[in-house]
């Protein structure tokens, strides 16, 4: 393999990308070469005439809201190309001049010092998948601020409902409410119309998400899952979504880590600070699993419900998931005991609960 004679860091936006060049070494400054157009012709244009230059080339770019596209295109060119995570980017402290050449030129010098942090670039079925269930999330968010309004409505009206929130029988009780005046009908009748169009839509997105799971190659990984307590189609799906190949990581502390849920610490000499988790990571895949881990607060047991819902499953599987209720459940129980808040204890068991979601995704592969 031929050595990195040049490194390029692009600074991307949705009309331009500009371009800064570092030359292997610390003799030469960064130079900036200026701007282009960003599309397809102006990037391989720009890529072919910098190879001739100095041979071979390393780009770099922040990962944004322009995707993967340009690092698509450059490795079908043969291209190497790198996507750095902006928030792990080092800055100056008190730097207070900030533009686009600015920002090519540290990208370029960064990257030639090896101080960036790079993200994994997801393929195009995995990309699909994880925008399917992000879709999935704001549609729940949607649900949630629908079902928030009417309450508040109900509340303002001194309307209120004595049994479970959002049963059968309280959504009857919902339509069948009466205003005296037409105008608070009509807005009262709008909100119900746009919480039924939300949860339809929801359902509509977890359907697709899992015909999707159903013929691709996690469909294997997405039934094991599932034998563990809490983890339903839905959160396996989020997992897949956000971890695409449990292979990249060698070690579940690693995952642990790569979502958000590894503990803190801000020390200095002898004094040692303990901090809560580190939350970094997608925050939609962090909830789901806390949700998960509050069911093994209840007794270990497979019910009825998980007998007829929960895909069929290898023995080995379906002990590693025993095992993980006796251990999780107990683990919830001794830290409550201490004294710890649920909210605590949850995240400690979500902690220890990817460690057999990681156990999990080694001994089924992906598309096996």
């Amino acid at each position: 393999m031929q050595s990195v004679c040049a490194f390029v860091g692009l600074d991307v936006h949705k009309e331009t990308i500009s371009v800064a060049v570092a030359d292997v070494g610390r003799a030469g400054e960064v130079r900036h070469v200026g701007t282009i157009k960003n599309d397809p012709t102006a990037i391989g244009k720009l890529a072919r005439s910098l190879a001739r230059r100095h041979g071979v080339v390393e780009f770099v770019y922040e990962a944004g809201s322009c995707g993967y596209n340009v690092q698509r295109q450059l490795s079908t060119m043969g291209m190497i190309c790198r996507v750095c995570a902006p928030s792990l980017t080092p800055r100056k402290p008190g730097e207070r001049i900030k533009n686009d050449r600015r920002d090519a030129i540290i990208l370029a010098r960064l990257h030639r010092a090896g101080e960036l942090t790079y993200v994994w670039v997801p393929d195009a079925l995995h990309e699909a998948l994880r925008d399917l269930v992000r879709a999935r999330h704001a549609a729940g968010q949607d649900v949630r601020r629908d079902r928030i309004r009417i309450q508040a409505f109900m509340l303002r009206c001194d309307l209120r409902f004595e049994g479970k929130a959002w049963s059968r029988r309280h959504r009857m009780w919902l339509c069948n409410r009466t205003f005296a005046h037409p105008a608070q009908q009509i807005a009262f009748q709008t909100y119900l119309n746009a919480l039924e169009h939300d949860e339809a839509r929801k359902a509509g997105v977890e359907e697709q998400i899992r015909e999707l799971l159903a013929s691709s190659p996690w469909a294997k990984q997405m039934q094991a899952l599932q034998a563990l307590k809490g983890v339903g189609p839905i959160v396996a799906a989020t997992i897949l979504a956000e971890v695409g190949d449990f292979s990249r990581f060698a070690h579940p502390r690693q995952l642990v880590a790569y979502f958000g849920l590894a503990p803190g610490e801000h020390s200095s000499g002898g004094t040692v600070r303990p901090r809560g988790i580190t939350k970094a990571g997608s925050s939609i895949a962090r909830a789901v699993l806390c949700e998960a881990a509050w069911s093994y607060r209840t007794t270990p047991k497979v019910g009825q419900w998980m007998k007829e819902r929960c895909p069929p499953v290898s023995q080995d599987i379906a002990a590693l998931a025993w095992k993980a209720q006796l251990r999780l459940h107990k683990t919830y129980r001794k830290l409550t005991a201490r004294g710890k808040r649920s909210v605590v204890a949850t995240a400690a068991v979500a902690r220890e609960l990817l460690g057999f979601i990681w156990s999990i995704g080694q001994r089924v592969p992906l598309g096996a």
